[in-house]
């Protein structure tokens, strides 16, 4: 998986306000984690029992699931193997692209490119820094969220980072996780509870907002509530059945929307 390039400074820049977002390594996290500069809304936020709001990236934060199943979709077709993007968004949406290409050969009973998995990930970077939009109205969401955030992500480190900063959604995290860090992907709940030790707060104190099945089930499996999202491009009509049979509490359509559901779930 592709990580961050190692660059030995410090984590924490002072600044008037809010502390400014940082992508440093920690001693035992190679990828993304930088570490986490709490702010005096962040204690005020604790104080109050407010609630850490673990977010998805692809399809929450950030409209791309539809630019990398096209990205995917294209490589596939190059090695031969003919999957549609819906074919991607469908079965793989939520996932690591480690598990995705595995599941592929598992199906197909082929090898993929000793090289594909690079590939796979320089296509779909350049495409996002291209094509990728903020999700509709997420900046709104995130600077109504001054308490305890996070991202938690499927997707490998510099495609996290891409999306956010082209975006301009990065200045809204201290806290940026990757499934590369962990053992198991969604739908196993390794990373929301990694997210969760390293912010230091219990799984029952955290909110995910997930678009996909398998990241709802691992919010579900780690004791979190989910609130299921279901604004991006790529959200059929059954997204929303699909991820309330899943496990979330909740469905929300426009990030707009967003504070009146946490104050649903958790009465913030």
């Amino acid at each position: 998986m592709p990580a961050f390039p190692a660059k030995r400074r410090s984590c924490v820049k002072k600044s008037v306000g809010r502390a400014a977002p940082d992508f440093c390594h920690g001693p035992t996290i190679p990828s993304l984690a930088p570490r986490f500069v709490e702010t005096t809304a962040v204690l005020q936020a604790r104080r109050r029992g407010a609630p850490v709001v673990i977010f998805d990236c692809n399809g929450v934060l950030v409209d791309s699931e539809q630019i990398a199943a096209a990205a995917a979709a294209d490589e596939f077709a190059r090695a031969g193997i003919p999957i549609t993007p819906e074919l991607v968004t469908r079965y793989f949406s939520g996932r690591r692209p480690a598990d995705m290409l595995a599941s592929v050969e598992a199906a197909t009973g082929r090898k993929l490119p000793v090289n594909f998995s690079a590939t796979l990930a320089a296509a779909t970077l350049a495409r996002l820094r291209a094509e990728v939009r903020a999700m509709p109205h997420a900046a709104h969401a995130l600077t109504w969220l001054r308490g305890p955030k996070c991202v938690a992500s499927s997707s490998p480190p510099d495609r996290v980072r891409t999306s956010l900063e082209t975006t301009g959604l990065a200045k809204f995290f201290n806290f940026l996780f990757s499934a590369s860090d962990v053992r198991n992907g969604k739908p196993a709940p390794d990373l929301f509870l990694h997210a969760a030790a390293r912010m230091g707060v219990q799984a029952a104190d955290c909110i995910v907002v997930e678009d996909s099945p398998a990241g709802v089930s691992a919010a579900t499996a780690a004791g979190m509530a989910a609130l299921g999202f279901v604004g991006g491009s790529h959200a059929g009509a059954q997204l929303g059945e699909q991820l309330i049979l899943a496990g979330a509490r909740t469905i929300v359509a426009d990030l707009r929307h967003l504070k009146s559901a946490v104050v649903a779930l958790r009465g913030w």
